[in-house]
């Protein structure tokens, strides 16, 4: 009892660690995996025993038999189907190509080419090689997003990284299933044909039982036929009878199947889809950090000092250095990723769960059928996924700065609502070269923005912590424009610091509209109107307007004008071929003049562009 109650303690511990200095939490995890694991029976228990024994070995241990791999599994299953639920198919349209090119002829590259190192280096038989060539294959989510998540990165950049990650995981370890399956079976004229129809039987089920059940679930839960207190509970038990029920017809394809099923979910629709986002999400942060204390826990001393050797070094060099630049290069050719952004996706590419979890499992296994050499696998993907965590932690952000892809300024514009008027104000600027995200509530709202090609997100502000999206580390300007005064002004309170490098704007309220005479109203879109005005001007005229301003007088006397009149709302200033909010432009020194005012609704009678 001591020993469960411990890990789940020293796992959250360590998750808070991780999340306190920023770093990936599999790094306090692993290392505290060890140190209760193998260092303390070598080093700190009177009588050799570990602190904590993942595996029953007579006298103590947590799971008996094959108990702990029964977990492994099922806890990577769910892990990988709230992988799958991240996923949007419409957030890769400008680097979709790349990010197939990276898992697939990426994958191929650093299959074959780490393959044949750790053969000819540790002198492992090749179908071990290349075994430990398919666990290395998968980079992680979970060890991506908190190393990127303080860089400010172009969205293209970002979303290789994000997608790369969490796509990976399944083939890396379909492949290393593959490979396990060629060692299971052995040589022999059946040998390729037999590979051949496993793969094929764990495709065919894989992807049939995650879709049939992904869409039996939506129906069920849309058609509210699971009463909301189950909703989530009913959701786990069905990804475990999805994992379950397709490796009883081909022989680890469950994983394939519960990637699938999260997929299919997570771009349906289904109501509902956020509340099972978050149940996962916090299930998963639980079994991570059972899952990686147990599995550094259960390697022995004797496996690390497999690794005492000038041959790890070598390994982990190319691995990183040659095989991971070359597998980028290749499979970014003749893409729209410049030079200096394939240098940092190169850089960043550290393994996480899967290849842990899934190398803790083969090797084992392999090690019990007397296989030679079995005991080199865990050490060494253990050794891999370290090293480039600790790696990519520690130089992420300096070789971003480095090689040029560290944005200086931060300047997409987050928009907190994304009704009609939020809609086409956010439509100028995207045509205007700005990067554009609206976020709401309201579901109708995000379809219809997203209808116009605009990038948008079902999001309630006060239950979601949008810092954690990588994929927003280039917003510097937050505007909330939402109907209600409480929601726009609890945006700015909560989101300011991590999305309003260059500024945090909201819509007046009714009453400070009414007061000319408040202390600071910059922080106003626009000081001078509210939901309703702007809501009245787009109604009156749904169009944005510009006019061309040649003196400070002009500019003075048409803002005025823009100001008194109730349906016409300015919004922006360009300028020398730069856009500027109006509250942004106003705090400028420079002069105010041969510039162009943008504003919303009614035409005012004045010579216009």
């Amino acid at each position: 009892m001591l020993e469960l109650a411990g890990i789940v303690i020293l796992g959250i511990l360590a998750q808070w660690v991780a999340w306190k200095f920023k770093i990936p939490a599999i790094l306090p995890l692993i290392l505290i995996g060890l140190l209760v694991g193998p260092i303390a029976a070598e080093f700190l228990s009177e009588d050799g025993t570990k602190w904590i024994e993942p595996i029953w070995n007579g006298e103590k241990g947590l799971f008996p038999g094959d108990g702990l791999y029964y977990f492994v599994s099922l806890a990577i299953s769910i892990i990988l189907f709230e992988g799958g639920l991240t996923l949007k198919l419409n957030e890769i349209k400008n680097v979709g190509p790349v990010i197939t090119k990276i898992i697939t002829l990426g994958s191929a590259i650093t299959f074959f080419g780490a393959g044949v190192v750790a053969h000819f280096l540790f002198n492992l038989n090749w179908e071990l090689s290349f075994l430990f060539s398919g666990l290395i294959i998968v980079t992680g989510p979970t060890v991506i997003t908190p190393i990127l998540r303080n860089i400010p990165l172009k969205k293209d950049v970002s979303t290789v990284l994000k997608w790369e990650g969490i796509l990976i995981d399944p083939i890396g370890a379909l492949v290393a299933v593959l490979v396990f399956e060629f060692i299971s079976v052995g040589g022999g004229s059946g040998f390729t044909k037999t590979a051949l129809i496993e793969f094929g039987k764990i495709v065919l089920f894989g992807t049939t039982f995650g879709f049939t059940f992904a869409h039996g679930l939506a129906f069920v839960i849309n058609k509210k036929m699971i009463p909301h207190y189950l909703l989530n509970v009913a959701s786990l038990s069905t990804v475990l009878l999805v994992f379950v029920a397709s490796d009883v017809f081909a022989h680890e394809s469950g994983l394939l199947a519960v990637v699938v099923m999260g997929m299919v979910l997570g771009n349906g629709k289904l109501s509902n889809l956020k509340e099972l986002l978050y149940f996962k999400e916090s299930l998963s942060v639980l079994l991570i950090s059972i899952l990686f204390i147990l599995l550094a826990a259960n390697i022995n001393i004797e496996d690390l000092l497999l690794l005492y050797t000038w041959k790890t070094a070598v390994l982990f060099a190319v691995v990183v250095f040659v095989i991971r630049p070359i597998a980028v290069f290749l499979s970014t050719r003749k893409s729209n990723l410049k030079l200096n952004e394939k240098l940092f996706i190169s850089w960043v590419g550290p393994r996480g769960i899967v290849a842990a979890g899934i190398a803790s499992l083969f090797g084992s296994k392999l090690l019990r059928q007397g296989v030679e050499g079995a005991e080199y696998i865990t050490p060494l993907v253990f050794m891999i996924v370290l090293g480039t965590v600790l790696l990519n932690a520690t130089t992420a952000r300096l070789f971003a700065k480095m090689v040029g892809v560290f944005l200086k300024s931060s300047d997409a514009i987050l928009f907190v609502g994304a009704s009609s008027p939020a809609r086409l104000i956010a439509n100028y600027l995207k045509e205007n070269g700005k990067r554009v995200i609206l976020i709401d509530s309201n579901k109708e709202y995000v379809e219809d923005a997203k209808k116009a090609d605009l990038e948008a997100f079902t999001v309630d502000v006060y239950g979601n912590d949008l810092s954690d999206n990588i994929e927003l580390n280039d917003v510097g300007y937050l505007i909330a424009m939402t109907g209600s005064e409480a929601v726009n002004e609890f945006a700015v309170k909560s989101f300011s610091e991590a999305f309003g490098e260059q500024g945090s704007y909201r819509l007046a309220t009714s009453k400070e509209i009414l007061n000319p005479a408040l202390e600071d109203q910059n922080k106003f879109f626009t000081p001078k109107d509210d939901y309703i005005n702007l809501s009245e001007a787009y109604r009156d005229n749904p169009k944005i307007h510009e006019v061309a301003i040649t003196s400070e007088e002009e500019y003075s006397a048409i803002l005025s004008k823009l100001f008194n009149e109730v349906k016409s709302i300015p919004l922006f200033v360009k300028k020398e071929d730069k856009l500027f909010l109006l509250p942004e432009f106003e705090k400028l020194e420079e002069n105010k003049d041969n510039c162009t005012l943008i504003y919303l609704g009614k035409t005012l009678v004045f010579q216009e562009k």
